[in-house]
């Protein structure tokens, strides 16, 4: 434990004080972050959208620009992984469990609650493709921009420069050796505090989803007890695979989670309603891309009694924002060798039109069941909870129940590698950017990320840490800003542009 930072310390009491505040007072930790948020939300909701769009315009323009030529490494560096394995970590590490988790859930509050600026009747089939449409907006192309402005950074400056890999390094064109100091680690702290509690009850809403499956699939009661179980024997197997390092544990999973998902994808889309699912995916697409602009915007500006924007798009923005430390560093990691413009490209449109296909496939289909072959999902939501519908939805088609133990299987392994890409980021954060962090670092904070998760599923505390995950979202709103000015500072200095040097060589030598 010698390479412990002051990052870990204070880290470490902060998490525990959060952790223990939510067991002694979970009502009261929940009505303090909840009060926070809403203010935040309330007063700063133009604050993420012109942020959240901003960080995309800045990706698109990355693309085109001279930059995007310039190498995340030396200039003669080649990818350190192929491209299957580079998507599988990013589909990993990105989103992959809330794919599954929403993939059915978030289309059928959207067809019977639409956006009050899609101007259409819940529970009609025009509502179905604004459903569609919101599905593919909030898990498409900004995530993946906030994401990439991140990842982008943290690479650019530990493969190019050298720097190390922590967030506050990316600050030094701006802040000199100042990053070395209180800032540095103030910066770092946030980052840490971010995944943590993110991280943390993202896990514990993947348990309640697997308690969920095994209830369903073999008749178990999703008790507390059953989801105890759930979390120990995840964090076993997730230690393990931690411990193998990344391109052992992670990377075998990631590749696994890759096929599960395509499988269960295929068989979700020839078992089910093929043709609608298909021209859906195509309609909204369509659709997705002529509104762009005008949902990037949206606010309930003049709508009073509209909290939907508040309660889904900024909420989302803030989420996403709140997981770019540990997706952002972790993508960085396994990004080493390609351009920014091939890093963009692959960060952003890849993943995106992934997404749609999933929606579109589990959610055209759950749709396609409410309301043409009237088989009432919305209301086993409402009953038995939302972590049910996937498998709901599964159990309607031939072979349902063994697709079902592949979603089940499929959930645990996003869990496992979630957990494990996140205790290794935390460590990397920790160590001052170590690309291979100690083993007893990342058990560390293995345990510490299971233990929260266990102790608020217990406590009833885990919306209340999901909201302060987002709360930090705030400030490294700013953060990203900033690492954006820092970058362009950096990326003005490169030697650019290479066409000329390249034709100024070619005449000289006539």
């Amino acid at each position: 434990m010698k390479k412990l930072t002051p990052v870990f310390m204070i880290s470490f009491v902060i998490a525990l004080a959060f952790i223990i505040w939510g067991v002694i007072a979970p009502e009261n930790l929940e009505a303090v972050t909840g009060s926070i948020q809403n203010f935040i939300t309330a007063q700063f909701g133009w604050f993420y959208l012109l942020a959240a769009t901003g960080f995309l315009a800045f990706a698109i323009y990355l693309i085109f620009s001279p930059y995007g030529k310039i190498k995340l490494g030396k200039d003669d560096e080649e990818p350190e992984y192929n491209y299957l394995t580079w998507f599988s970590f990013l589909f990993t590490a990105g989103m992959g469990i809330g794919l599954v988790f929403w993939g059915v859930a978030e289309p059928m509050y959207h067809f019977f609650e639409p956006s009050p600026a899609a101007n259409v009747e819940g529970g009609s089939m025009e509502s179905a493709g604004a459903a569609l449409r919101y599905s593919f907006f909030h898990w498409g192309l900004h995530p993946w921009a906030i994401y990439s402005v991140v990842a982008l950074t943290l690479a650019y400056f530990k493969f190019r420069k050298g720097s190390p890999g922590v967030v506050s390094a990316a600050f030094r064109p701006l802040l000199g050796d100042r990053v070395d100091g209180g800032v540095g680690t103030t910066i770092n702290v946030i980052v840490v505090f971010a995944t943590v509690f993110g991280v943390a009850t993202s896990l514990g809403f993947g348990t309640a989803q697997i308690g969920g499956g095994l209830s369903d699939v073999f008749g178990f009661d999703n008790t507390t007890s059953l989801q105890m179980i759930i979390i120990l024997v995840v964090t076993v197997l997730y230690m393990i695979s931690s411990q193998t390092g990344l391109n052992v544990g992670i990377k075998i999973l990631s590749k696994t989670n890759i096929y599960l998902a395509v499988i269960l994808m295929l068989f979700m889309l020839f078992s089910g309603p093929t043709n609608f699912i298909m021209n859906s995916f195509t309609q909204t697409f369509g659709s997705y891309a002529q509104n762009l602009v005008s949902m990037s915007f949206q606010l309930d500006t003049f709508n009073l009694e509209s909290t939907w924007v508040e309660g889904w798009t900024i909420f989302y923005w803030a989420w996403w924002i709140a997981w770019a430390p540990f997706v952002g560093t972790f993508i960085a990691r396994v990004s080493r060798g390609r351009t920014i413009r091939e890093f963009i490209i692959g960060v952003i449109a890849v993943p995106t039109v992934f997404g749609a296909l999933w929606f579109s496939v589990f959610g055209g289909t759950a749709i396609n069941l409410e309301y043409i072959q009237g088989v009432d999902v919305i209301g086993v939501m409402d009953e038995q909870g939302m972590e049910t519908a996937l498998f709901f939805v599964l159990q309607q088609f031939n072979f349902g129940w063994v697709m079902s133990i592949i979603a089940i299987l499929l959930i645990a392994s996003f869990f496992i590698t979630s957990a494990d890409s996140a205790t290794f980021v935390l460590g990397m954060q920790t160590t001052n950017g170590s690309l291979n962090p100690p083993n007893n670092v990342k058990f560390v904070w293995g345990i510490i990320q299971s233990a929260t998760a266990a102790v608020l599923l217990l406590s009833g505390g885990l919306d209340a840490l999901q909201t302060a995950a987002i709360i930090a979202a705030f400030p490294f709103v700013i953060i990203m800003i900033f690492m954006i000015i820092s970058l362009m500072m950096s990326l003005k200095k490169e030697k650019l542009p290479l066409k000329r040097k390249f034709r100024e060589d070619r005449y000289s030598d006539q």
